[in-house]
């Protein structure tokens, strides 16, 4: 017989999410309406969800987690998650494009037209964009621009409200989707999409020691401090 397929997906390009099928089939999900929780969340979520369809996370034998685009602290929470859990499992992880994940929902929900844009906040008035076909296959991106610079196409998920147009079907990438589909959507390896530079950045010069021209640095005096009266010397 068999041994029964327990997939684990995760994805913190946005919020914290994951869920967890078997043999494709949804089994239980959790979600954390938080942008700054992923460390602190991620998890006791996954504890979380293997309690509820009892079973130890050592039982999880596949794992999809979704590369980004998105921050950089939330996105690596993610894959070192997966990737250590599939590690310790001696399984592959897989990963997949977040866009493409919302893209597949459109589809799944039945109202995806010909051609439309999925959209995640990317925080700075700027969003992650991807444009895909009604079959949910991404024909262009992932994109990182300000909602004005979007081709004029209809637009879904989670960041189509920035857009300034009507969004339809997402508002929030489902990492149920990820669990039970993600053997249909393309394999976008493990390395982060950030599609843009860090806030924080390492200082490229070292702080000069040296002393402006003409100054000389002061000596310690080594002396003793003077004698008071009557002191031996």
């Amino acid at each position: 017989m068999p041994e029964t397929r327990w997939t684990l997906a995760v994805d913190t390009s946005t919020v914290v999410c994951a869920a967890l099928a078997r043999d494709g089939d949804l089994v239980a999900e959790a979600r954390l309406e938080d942008t700054r929780a992923h460390t602190e969340a991620l998890a006791p979520m996954v504890q979380q969800l293997c309690a509820e369809a009892g079973i130890p996370v050592s039982g999880i034998t596949e794992f999809v987690v979704g590369v980004g685009p998105g921050p950089f602290t939330g996105l690596r929470v993610g894959i070192v998650t997966a990737a250590t859990l599939a590690a310790l499992a001696g399984a592959t992880p897989h990963g997949v494009c977040s866009l493409d994940v919302i893209a597949r929902q459109a589809v799944r929900a039945g109202d995806a037209p010909e051609e439309f844009l999925s959209v995640i906040d990317a925080r700075r008035k700027q969003v992650y964009w991807a444009r895909h076909d009604a079959t949910g296959t991404r024909l262009d991106g992932p994109h990182v621009t300000d909602p004005a610079e979007l081709p004029d196409l209809p637009v879904t998920g989670p960041g189509a409200t920035l857009t300034g147009r009507a969004g339809f079907g997402v508002e929030a990438l489902s990492a149920a989707v990820m669990a039970t589909d993600w053997a249909d959507l393309p394999d976008a390896g493990l390395e982060p999409l950030y599609l843009r530079k860090p806030d924080a950045t390492v200082p490229t010069s070292r702080k000069s020691t040296l002393l402006p021209t003409g100054l000389t640095p002061r000596r310690k005096s080594t002396s003793r401090p003077g004698r008071l009266k009557g002191e031996p010397a």
